[in-house]
């Protein structure tokens, strides 16, 4: 699939020194460049080139193709390549094509027919800021989550306190009560990060930034396994309804649900706004849904003179005391999951993008809050009770019957909770690209797919979920454990360092003591797994960002490195024949073998100049050659050349579809049309990982080039290592 490399092989590794707080998303975000001090190491190395080159000139001279792809036998000679203007008007690059952006094989020409047929044809980094949402589209995009826990948040707090007896579901009053003052609490600090941190972040930014890169791990952390049980849970609850209402498909349970996981990562695979044309009418329906509910109930409930309906008949199991109560909060608090996924998703609304986040923000948490309070105040009145027909099906039947406007509610319940994954899978994928250009995780994670979505991201949020999905055959009750502690992690840590933000003084909020409380109240029921997975997944995300700047010191280029700098006065042989006359026509071709090196170069680091250095030693015609995401991230890269001394030819492509590997094996393979009796040798940089883990935090350009370019006779591809540090 097409997508933004955050560098090509030779420089994928380098980290970055400090954490940012600039979270805009672009297409060529994750191409942090080189500092200064690599820069005045790049300039001291191109004055020691200088002392050893000839003349410019005779290297451009010498090549024996036209790098501007102008002819073939007198026709043009791009095949999938047009020739544009520089953003400074200053040079000319060549720009890939669609055709130039797909892989030339049979195989590569299937695969991108079925990634058209399934999630549409490549969009074009400029299309970007058409992929942004209104808020409109946007609340029902990233809200289904949270409006969605209405339908078993209030439930899971019954189900608790049911274990005292029937009497006791009366506290789900005042604990209910408690959860509204906490969502009210949290919302209005989820606004507050939005306001600090306009282009989004959430709680990773957040602790990051105000508290330490620790903590912004741990709220990351919190987040990961946060996102990924939200998915679990609510396909879980969703399928519960749909075998509720079908009994007959009840074996079926983890086949559907699996089906489900596959039908949301397809539709967010075609972009934000198509998943949002996708997915937003479930979210209104089910909002009306529960107004019609809540609306009606409430009405019977005022002409009887709000008497309590007595509940079914429960025994008691367990004596109440504190321990249970705090259980049935820590539980009803799953109802506040998803609030936090708006202010991660800042960057996906339109401009004012932080004016209008704040405002659906609050609109989901009036919504949130008015619904938890009318499902919890009408389940009290009408005497519902955890049982074999869900709460929200039991307040159903008792105010609007159970006709067709019951179905439209459980309909609408449905597919609410089956979208509600949706969320998550909005704010997965923000939440890595964060964290990877902080170097916390593999940069695969930064890339922009064939239609401007995370694709990484979103692939990685739906193994895991659908694993856990199977692993517990699809049951909602033992997942709750898993999924109150990570998300109030989060909470907490936000909020804290909003705290530290502002007043410079850190202290927790309640958010903080329902972590706490679903921690120590839930942790022999699985909650345990959570507690143990957070610092691992901290653990291994230091482990990576030790390795990527160990890496990007090892890069930074080195002017006493004997391998950078030729050893002698280099000079290309003159030009034996040229490809083509003005004229597009072809002169007689040399009896002896000619050679051309082509240097693929994403970053002028150590290992891109070892490469150079390398090829120009060998004498013979040479081109660098750079693929780009964007004219600006292209113009950027030549300012690096010229201060390096711009000492051999190259040329730019700047991939406007965000592949890398397809554009180069196509571009190469057009320069070798136009000679074919030319041996063409690419050199790649290659990193060598010290550790094989480590392999999963590089591009592997020079592999997969070859695999491209084997097919063609007279193309060799070689590499040449750099060994990174342990």
């Amino acid at each position: 699939m097409s997508e933004t490399p955050p560098r090509t092989e030779a420089t994928d590794s380098s980290g970055r020194d400090e954490r940012t707080t600039d979270t805009t998303v672009t297409a060529d975000a994750q191409l942090p460049g080189l500092d200064d001090r690599a820069v005045a190491a790049l300039a001291e190395v191109g004055r020691q080139w200088t002392s050893c080159m000839v003349d410019r000139e005779a290297w451009d001279q010498a090549l024996p193709v036209d790098p501007n792809l102008r002819y073939l036998d007198g026709e043009p000679a791009g095949g999938g390549f047009v020739r544009i203007r520089s953003a400074t008007g200053q040079d000319d690059d060549l720009e890939a094509t669609r055709e130039g952006d797909e892989p030339d094989s049979g195989v590569g020409r299937l695969q991108a027919a079925v990634r058209r047929v399934l999630i549409g044809p490549p969009l074009r980094s400029t299309a970007l800021a058409q992929q942004r949402m209104s808020k409109r589209l946007a609340l029902p995009v990233l809200s289904p989550d949270a409006i969605s826990s209405v339908a078993y948040g209030p439930e899971a707090m019954m189900a608790i306190l049911v274990m005292a007896g029937s009497s006791e579901l009366k506290l789900s009053l005042p604990i209910g009560a408690v959860l509204v003052v906490l969502m009210v609490s949290v919302g209005l600090g989820y606004r507050q990060v939005i306001r600090a941190y306009p282009h989004g972040g959430g709680s990773y930014i957040v602790a990051s930034d105000s508290l330490s890169a620790t903590w912004g791990l741990v709220a990351g952390a919190g987040l990961i396994l946060d996102y990924i049980l939200t998915v679990a849970v609510s396909v879980a609850a969703g399928v519960a309804a749909i075998t509720s209402a079908i009994p007959a498909v009840s074996p079926a349970t983890v086949p559907i649900g699996l089906a489900v996981i596959v039908v949301l990562v397809l539709g967010n695979l075609r972009g934000v706004r198509a998943a949002g044309a996708l997915f937003a009418a479930p979210t209104y329906l089910f909002v009306a849904a529960i107004a019609l509910v809540v609306i009606v109930g409430l009405v019977k409930s005022a002409s009887h003179g709000f008497h309590v309906v007595a509940p079914v008949s429960h025994h008691a199991t367990e004596a109440l005391g504190l321990l249970l109560i705090l259980r049935a909060f820590s539980s009803g608090a799953t109802a506040m999951t998803g609030i936090e996924v708006i202010s991660n998703a800042v960057s996906e609304f339109e401009p004012p993008q932080a004016d209008n986040a704040r405002s659906t923000l609050s609109v989901m948490v009036g919504l949130l809050v008015s619904m938890f309070i009318g499902v919890v105040v009408v389940a009290h009145f009408d005497g519902a009770s955890p049982g074999s027909q869900t709460v929200l099906s039991q307040i159903a039947h008792r105010s609007i019957g159970s006709g067709p406007l019951y179905a439209f509610v459980q309909l609408a319940t449905t597919l609410v909770l089956l979208i509600a994954a949706n969320s998550a899978i909005n704010g997965f994928p923000q939440l890595l690209y964060f964290m990877a250009r902080d170097s916390y995780l593999p940069r695969t994670f930064l890339r922009l797919g064939d239609r401007l979505a995370f694709t990484a991201g979103i692939v990685v949020l739906a193994v895991p979920a659908a694993i856990i999905f199977a692993v517990f055959n699809g049951q909602t009750a033992p997942l709750i454990p898993l999924f109150a502690v990570g998300v109030f992690v989060a909470f907490t840590l936000a909020q804290t360092g909003m705290v530290a933000h502002w007043w410079n003084h850190r202290d927790a909020d309640w958010s903080g003591a329902v972590a706490i409380i679903a921690a120590a109240t839930k942790f022999i029921a699985g909650a345990w797994i959570v507690v143990i997975l957070i610092p691992l997944i901290v653990l291994a995300c230091r482990r990576i960002h030790g390795a990527y700047q160990r890496a990007h010191e090892a890069l930074i280029p080195d002017p006493g490195e004997a391998l950078v700098v030729p050893t002698a006065i280099l000079a290309p042989p003159p030009p034996k024949a040229a490809a083509t006359t003005p004229m597009g026509e072809r002169q007689d071709a040399p009896t002896e073998v000619s050679h051309l090196v082509v240097v693929p170069i994403a970053e002028l680091d150590l290992a891109a100049l070892r490469a150079l250095a390398y090829a120009a030693s060998l004498s013979v015609p040479l081109l660098a050659l750079h693929v780009s995401p964007s004219d600006k991230e292209a113009e950027r890269f030549r300012g690096y050349w010229k201060a390096w001394g711009d000492h051999l030819p190259l040329e730019v492509v700047v991939s406007p579809y965000r592949a890398t590997v397809a554009p180069l094996a196509n571009y190469i393979e057009a320069l070798h049309r136009q000679r074919p009796d030319l041996t063409l040798t690419v050199v790649v940089p290659e990193l060598v990982p010290a550790r094989r883990w480590q392999v999963l935090l590089h591009n592997r350009i020079a592999q997969r080039l070859r695999k491209m370019l084997i097919q063609y006779q007279g193309i060799i591809v070689t590499s040449v290592p750099f060994h990174l540090p342990a």
